[in-house]
């Protein structure tokens, strides 16, 4: 019983405290630019299901928590009505048309859809950008500090106090360039520049992929040239050129996690690795003992992880809806009410798969599922 406390303390608590910012974050968003669209929204709410607590505002909006806290949802008078030509439509006044979302021009529709996940990544650099103010931003000089023996680097004919000045032809600045590039890597050649003694040297470094247990004990291949840095710093920016690193380092992450998604499409890289609730829910516990400057990054990672995935073209998600409009656009009229009921069914169908899927990583990295295999093997 204390086990299952602490457990819920250490884990679960940061996991919904997190979760509830983020999605806060989201739904704020959308309701934001509904309202200075004119549209009126009857309901923000912070979880699913029965209401646990809530107030009406003085427009008419009821905020309010629900029973399950693991999302949430802004409720827009005329959002559901799909068919344009319904009999509930036909049958509103002219006062509230005005205030309907369905009534809104299609420019004004995809800017309160597309809101929630801007939203997510604003949210993101604001974080980056206080973390960046106050602790100040990781900066390591793309220099080898040491090359380890029998490593892919050494194998390469790569020394200490080398300079990495390219890889693949992007252009590296720090050693955390370094370091995200090799992330995404899967065991594959790389055209390496460095700067040795002002000359500069032309190497072909190909990364060992190796198997490596975090602390979760989730077993992960991962690619490794075998290089350590000449030391860390940490650089305070001021107010504006944190915001200007906190812009850039949500783009780089957003374009390091599209080319990992990227990767598990074609086969490259296992989906294993990804995680669901029980997964995040021990990362939320991890950041949450690392401290605030910990949590606080971790949240924009997640912030841009989720503001990404409601991106994505899958009926139910914001990218959907905006796809929608997007034929609505090119036609010149919505598309019809069976295909667009067609696309949400398909698209709950796959979030739920893919919920399924991820939560069934989580389970099998569990200990309780190793000592269960033990008693079958």
């Amino acid at each position: 019983m204390i086990e299952l406390l602490v457990g819920i303390w250490d884990y679960v608590i940061p996991f919904l405290i997190i979760l509830t910012v983020l999605v806060f974050v989201h739904e704020m968003g959308h309701y934001l630019i509904a309202r200075r669209n004119g549209v009126r929204v009857e309901t923000f709410s912070i979880g699913f299901g029965p209401e646990l607590f809530g107030w009406n505002d003085s427009v008419g909006t009821r905020w309010k928590f629900s029973v399950l806290p693991l999302g949430g949802y802004v409720k827009m008078f005329g959002e559901m009505d799909l068919d344009e030509g319904g009999e509930d439509k036909k049958s509103l006044t002219e006062e509230e048309k005005r205030v309907s979302f369905i009534h809104k021009r299609l420019g004004q529709r995809a800017a309160i859809v597309a809101a929630g996940p801007i939203a997510n990544f604003l949210f993101a650099i604001l974080a980056f950008a206080i973390l960046f103010a106050t602790v100040g931003q990781p900066y390591t000089a793309a220099t080898i500090g040491s090359v380890q023996p029998d490593s892919a680097a050494e194998e390469a004919g790569l020394k200490a106090g080398d300079i990495v000045r390219r890889i693949d032809g992007a252009t590296i600045d720090r050693f955390e360039d370094i370091k995200q590039t090799i992330s995404l890597n899967t065991g594959t050649p790389l055209a390496v520049v460095v700067e040795r003694a002002g000359e500069q040297i032309d190497v072909v470094v190909t990364p060992h992929m190796i198997e490596v247990t975090n602390r979760f004990g989730h077993v992960q291949r991962i690619a490794r040239l075998g290089i350590r840095s000449a030391g860390v710093d940490f650089i305070r920016r001021g107010p504006g050129m944190a915001l200007w690193e906190g812009a850039k380092e949500t783009v780089a992450f957003t374009r390091l996690t599209l080319e990992a998604v990227g990767q598990m499409i074609v086969g490259t890289r296992t989906a294993e690795e990804l995680s669901g609730p029980i997964g995040i829910a021990q990362m939320s516990g991890e950041a949450a003992r690392g401290g605030m400057a910990t949590m606080l990054w971790f949240m924009a990672i997640l912030s841009i992880n989720l503001g990404l995935i409601n991106f994505f073209p899958i009926p139910l998600l914001d990218g959907g809806h905006l796809a929608f409009y997007a034929v609505e656009a090119a036609l010149g009229r919505p598309p019809s009410v069976k295909a667009r009921e067609i696309g949400f069914r398909l698209g709950l169908a796959f979030v739920l798969t893919l919920m399924v899927f991820a939560t069934w990583n989580d389970l099998v990295r569990l200990p309780v599922a190793d000592y269960v295999r033990g008693l079958f093997s």
